[in-house]
C-alpha cells in the first residue's frame, strides 16, 4: 500500500503561481510514476502531468505545458507541481497519483489516490 498526503492550493488570481506537494509513504516500487491530475465540478478527472522514478521524463496535459512545471524528490518521497501563469479553468480539486509500474493518463487507471486540494483561480 501507498498512501499520498497532499499540501498547497489555495486560491489565486489569474496570471498568479501556485505550488502543490504530494508526500508519499508506504512501499515504494523502483519504477513508480507519481502526478497530478484535476477534477472540476461537473467535469471528469483528467491527467494534468506526470514523472518518473528518476525524475529524467515527464508528462504534461496540453492545457498546461509551458505554465506547470512537476518534479520529484526520491530521498524525500515527495512529488511538487509548480502552477504558473494560472487561468480560471485550471480551477479544480487537485490529485496526487501514484502508479506502480508506469504513467497512466486514465484515471480509472492509477494504483493510488491522495485525498485532494482544491486550487481557485479567480479572473
Amino acid at each position: 500500500q501507498v498512501q499520498l498526503v497532499e499540501s498547497g492550493g489555495g486560491w489565486v488570481q489569474a496570471g498568479g503561481s501556485l505550488r502543490l506537494s504530494c508526500a508519499a509513504s508506504g512501499r515504494a516500487y523502483s519504477n513508480s510514476v507519481m502526478g497530478w491530475f484535476r477534477q472540476a465540478p461537473g467535469k471528469e478527472r483528467e491527467f494534468v502531468a506526470a514523472i518518473s522514478r528518476s525524475g529524467g521524463t515527464t508528462y504534461y496535459a496540453d492545457s498546461v505545458k509551458g505554465r506547470f512545471t512537476i518534479s520529484r524528490d526520491n530521498a524525500k518521497n515527495t512529488v511538487t507541481l509548480q502552477m504558473n501563469s494560472l487561468k480560471p479553468e485550471d480551477t479544480a480539486v487537485y490529485y496526487c497519483s501514484y502508479n506502480r509500474y508506469s504513467t497512466r493518463y486514465a484515471a480509472n487507471q492509477v494504483d493510488y489516490w491522495g485525498q485532494g486540494t482544491q486550487v481557485t483561480v479567480s479572473s
